[in-house]
């Protein structure tokens, strides 16, 4: 499993493009029959894909976790962002269709994963943060998640955002979950900008046509650096950094956090006219 290590605001203002993509990006994660999980040191965070196509897979126990299985002290969210698939929460089987989005709490042993059509496998994104309080595990379809419409197409930014996990919808112990869908002639997302100190935040871009690029924007708001992004591609946020991005076709991507609380609106707004 991969880590990354927590970064410094300072450190961060010398870092080329090379440096950037090492120490923030996670690329290259989806791969056939296999889960793929990388480890932050953001609020001990795991940002995870599985890609199951001709076989069960199931999430493995780290080393690094020192525990006695994954979710010992962890709880997990579940996005499917492919074809239909099945999750085994200790054997309790839960559907799965495209941005259906399942939490698994604290002290659950087994997750399996499979596809219903190994034709059109499912992809799923998961995100798991350290749990003091067990949830109950629950399956939310991506129809019954609360939507948001914001932005607006003379700003290039008219969306839908998803919210799943969160205070008034599926409870957990420090997760906070959901997409956000941009509409056809809109690029831009999480704009104007913000950061939460009390929060890191990891995104995935899915549905990026073949061939685009999304140019994903960090740093401090007075000291923005970029990098592009491909399908399938995370990268983490720290507290202290914006996460904005712009594609160039329209694109999704899920939200994720964890931290000090579970508040969606706990951020601070940066001006468009105050990022340099």
């Amino acid at each position: 499993m991969k880590t990354i290590h927590s970064v410094h605001p300072t450190d961060f203002k010398s870092y080329d493009t090379t440096t950037i993509r090492e120490r923030f990006l996670i690329d290259k994660q989806v791969q056939p029959d296999q889960i793929n999980c990388t480890y932050t040191h953001y609020d001990r965070v795991i940002v995870g894909m599985a890609n199951p196509v001709s076989k069960t897979l199931e999430l493995p126990n780290y080393p690094n976790l020192r525990a006695g299985y994954f979710l010992e002290r962890r709880e997990i969210g579940i996005i499917n962002v492919a074809g239909a698939g099945v999750v085994r929460a200790d054997g309790q089987a839960f559907e799965m269709n495209k941005l259906d989005c399942l939490y698994i709490g604290k002290g659950t042993k087994s997750v399996t994963f499979e596809s219903a059509d190994p034709s059109v496998p499912a992809v799923f994104y998961l995100l798991s943060s350290p749990a003091h309080a067990v949830y109950p595990t629950t399956l939310l379809s991506h129809a019954d998640a609360v939507k948001v419409e914001l932005g607006s197409v003379a700003t290039a930014n008219k969306r839908t955002i998803n919210k799943y996990i969160h205070l008034e919808g599926v409870r957990s112990c420090q997760l906070v979950m959901g997409l956000t869908i941009l509409h056809e002639g809109s690029v831009w997302n999480t704009m104007p900008a913000h950061v939460h100190d009390r929060r890191m935040e990891a995104y995935f871009y899915f549905d990026v046509p073949a061939g685009q690029k999304i140019f994903h924007y960090m740093g401090e708001g007075q000291e923005t650096r970029h990098i592009t992004m491909d399908n399938y591609d995370a990268v983490v946020s720290p507290p202290w950094s914006i996460h904005s991005g712009s594609g160039t076709a329209n694109y999704s991507f899920i939200w994720g956090m964890a931290g000090e609380n579970l508040d969606y609106t706990d951020m601070d707004a940066i001006a468009i006219t105050d990022l340099k």
